[in-house]
C-alpha cells in the first residue's frame, strides 16, 4: 500500500513514516522544502509541496492508498500574533487535503485532531460522543476546533471515508521542534523552570504509541469516527516527580494553579505593551492553569486495540535522548520508583 503524508517531518508524522515502512508499505511525504525532510529514512518518496496551496499536492497524492493528514501549526504562547497563519495552515490547509482526497476518490483518510478542542476544565469526563463548544483558551486548539468540527466533520457527513484520531500530549526522541512541549522539557533538565501547577490533569503519551494508534486508524479505524488515540490522564507534577526519578534532576516546586492564573492575567495586560519573552506568554501559562482532559479511551482500546507503555517507560528513552541533545552526563538507568501525587 502506498500512503502520503503530510505533517512528515514533525514528531508525530516523522514516526508514522517510519512505521509504516517498517510494515512494508511505500510513503509519500510533502514537506515545503526538501531540506526539512533530510532525517526521514531513504525509502521515502519526498515531494515538496504545501498543504496551503492544494494544487502543490495534487499529483503526488493522486494513486494513492491512504492519506494521513498531520499537518498543523503548533505552538502555545504566541498563538495571538500568529492566528492568520494558525487559520491558514490548520483550518484551509485540512480544508485543502480533505477536498483533494474526495476529488481524487482517495480510498481512505486518517486526520489528527486534537484533545484540544475539548476546553480546559469543562468536563467531568471525556469521550467521543461529546460535542464541545469552540475553546478559546489558545489560538492553535481554537483553529483545530475549526478544522475538525466546520471542515473535517461536514465532509464526513457527505461521505468522505475519513478516520479522526485524538492525541493528547506527545513528547518523544525526535522532537525538532522548539514547541511548548519540549521547551517544557528541556527547561526542567536545565534548571530553568520554576515551578509546576497540581492540577495540570491530561494525558503525557509517547510518540511511538501515538504513531502506533495512527497506523491502527488507519487499518481498523471505521470511516466515519473519531478515536481519542491517547493514554490515562497524569498529574504534572507526578510527571516531573517522575522524570526527577529517572534523571536525577529535581522537579520544580510544585504551586496552585491559581499562581499560573495569576501570572497569565499580568503578562496578557504586558502582552498589549510589548512582546513577553518565550514561554511566559499569557496564552501558555493558562494552558497550565489547572487545565484538565479526564479522557475515557475505552473506545479506541477496545475497538482498535491500542495499548501504551508506562509513563516511566516512555519518559526515560524520552529524557535519555533529550539529555544527548543537551550533551548532559547522567545515569538513567536506575529503576523508577513509582510516585505519588503530592
Amino acid at each position: 500500500m502506498e500512503y502520503f503524508v503530510t505533517g512528515s517531518t514533525g514528531l508525530i508524522g516523522s514516526h508514522v513514516v517510519t512505521e509504516l515502512l517498517a510494515t512494508g508499505h511505500d510513503v509519500v511525504a510533502l514537506t515545503r522544502s526538501r531540506s526539512n525532510a533530510s532525517h526521514l529514512p531513504e525509502a521515502v518518496t519526498v515531494v515538496e509541496g504545501d498543504v496551503t496551496e492544494k494544487e502543490s499536492m495534487r499529483e503526488a497524492m493522486t494513486g494513492v492508498d491512504g492519506v494521513f493528514h498531520l499537518a498543523a501549526w503548533f505552538y502555545l504562547g504566541p498563538g495571538p500574533r500568529e492566528a492568520e497563519n494558525a487559520e491558514r495552515i490548520n483550518v484551509e490547509g485540512t480544508r485543502n487535503v480533505l477536498e483533494l482526497m474526495a476529488e481524487l476518490d482517495v480510498p481512505k483518510g486518517v486526520y489528527t485532531s486534537t484533545l484540544g478542542v475539548y476546553p480546559l476544565r469543562s468536563f467531568a469526563y471525556i469521550d467521543e460522543t461529546i460535542a464541545p463548544e469552540c475553546p478559546e483558551s489558545a489560538v492553535y486548539y481554537r483553529t483545530k476546533w475549526e478544522a475538525h468540527y466546520e471542515v473535517a466533520k461536514p465532509m464526513i457527513d457527505d461521505g468522505l471515508p475519513l478516520v479522526i484520531v485524538q492525541p493528547g500530549i506527545v513528547y518523544g526522541p525526535g522532537d525538532k521542534s522548539h514547541g511548548s512541549i519540549r521547551g517544557l522539557f528541556r527547561s526542567y533538565l536545565q534548571g530553568e523552570l520554576p515551578m509546576i501547577p497540581r492540577g495540570h490533569y491530561v494525558p503525557w503519551d509517547h510518540v511511538g504509541d501515538i504513531a502506533d494508534g495512527h497506523l491502527r486508524a488507519m487499518g481498523q479505524g471505521a470511516p466515519g469516527e473519531t478515536y481519542i488515540i491517547s493514554g490515562a490522564p497524569r498529574d504534572a507534577v507526578d510527571v516531573l516527580e517522575c522524570a526527577e526519578a529517572i534523571t536525577g534532576v529535581p522537579a520544580p516546586r510544585a504551586v496552585s494553579p491559581k499562581v499560573f492564573a495569576g501570572f497569565a492575567s499580568v503578562m496578557g495586560a504586558v502582552e498589549r505593551v510589548i512582546t513577553p519573552p518565550e514561554g511566559f506568554e499569557s496564552e501558555g501559562l493558562r494552558f497550565f492553569a489547572g487545565g484538565r482532559w479526564p479522557v475515557d479511551t475505552s473506545k479506541a482500546t477496545e475497538e482498535l486495540g491500542i495499548t501504551h507503555r508506562p509513563l516511566e517507560e516512555g519518559l526515560r528513552d524520552y529524557l535519555e535522548w533529550e539529555m544527548k541533545q543537551l550533551k548532559m552526563r547522567g545515569d538513567t538507568g536506575g529503576e523508577v520508583q513509582e510516585v505519588t501525587h503530592r
